[in-house]
């Protein structure tokens, strides 16, 4: 049987005097898009340093414990990658701010993900094969008019799609989405899901981790809600998408509402 491709096992993780992550056990197989949802303080960002291995997990004596990425407990930095894109509000200012060596380029940046940079390309072997596959994922984010362009000069949800493109120029099996919308317009954030619907449907596993209910677009139908570190419940995203369910989660009244094919949540 094939080995899903995020397993977390009895995952702890201490921040301080907090348990950010309490004995979480999660599987997300290939193919099966899911929404990571919780309110501030819920240990979605903890959740995503484990999935990256930037945080380890702890385990109470005699449990088991264990972050899995397809089957495995430890990638180099630069073959984890490969397997699964990354895009966060974090990154993104990482790479508008700027380096030392100037601001870079969309093409720049895209490239760039080959390496597990932050845009810097000095040091680094850059071959034809790289600038081409950076073009073509600018072309299927429908980003191609931004690759001469510098991030810095970029709108937010220009900035964004350029970063898409860099977690997809290795084509990896999955893509993860940080509060991915974060400081985009209305207008900005729609593109931005039609863009990552787009890559769903293409066949990139799709994870989102937020606490908007209207970032959940359509082709995800499994939900995951995460409250003080555990999974309080998952399942198909019409059973988890109540009211419910929702003003238990965010403490406080809330309504749900349905618009083509999106959840929208009302306090």
């Amino acid at each position: 049987m094939t080995a899903p491709l995020v397993e977390f096992v009895n995952a702890t993780c201490v921040k301080g005097d907090t348990r950010a992550v309490d004995g979480l056990s999660l599987t997300i197989r290939e193919g099966e898009h899911t929404a990571i949802l919780g309110p501030n303080g819920a240990g979605k960002t903890t959740l995503l340093n484990l999935l990256t291995f930037e945080d380890r997990p702890l385990a109470p004596l005699g449990v088991p414990a264990s972050v899995r990425v397809l089957g495995r407990d430890n990638w180099p930095v630069f073959e984890l990658r490969a397997m699964i894109g990354i895009v966060s509000n974090n990154l993104h200012g990482r790479f508008v701010a700027g380096h030392s060596s100037g601001p870079i380029s969309g093409e720049d940046a895209v490239v760039s993900g080959f390496f597990a940079t932050h845009g810097m390309l000095l040091y680094v072997d850059v071959t034809d094969a790289m600038r081409d596959a950076a073009r073509e994922a600018l072309a299927r984010v429908d980003a191609s008019h931004l690759a001469t362009k510098t991030l810095n000069e970029m709108s937010t949800g220009e900035a964004r799609r350029v970063l898409i493109a860099r977690a997809l120029v290795r084509r990896p099996r999955a893509l993860v989405l940080d509060e991915p919308t974060t400081g985009l317009d209305i207008v900005a954030r729609q593109r931005f899901l039609e863009t990552v619907r787009r890559v769903a449907r293409e066949g990139t596993t799709v994870i989102l981790i937020t606490h908007h209910v209207e970032e959940i677009i359509p082709e995800i139908d499994r939900v995951v809600l995460l409250d003080r570190g555990r999974v309080a419940a998952a399942g198909p995203k019409h059973e988890m998408l109540t009211a419910a369910r929702l003003t238990t989660l965010f403490g406080a009244p809330v309504s749900v509402s349905t618009n083509n094919g999106y959840f929208v949540a009302h306090a």
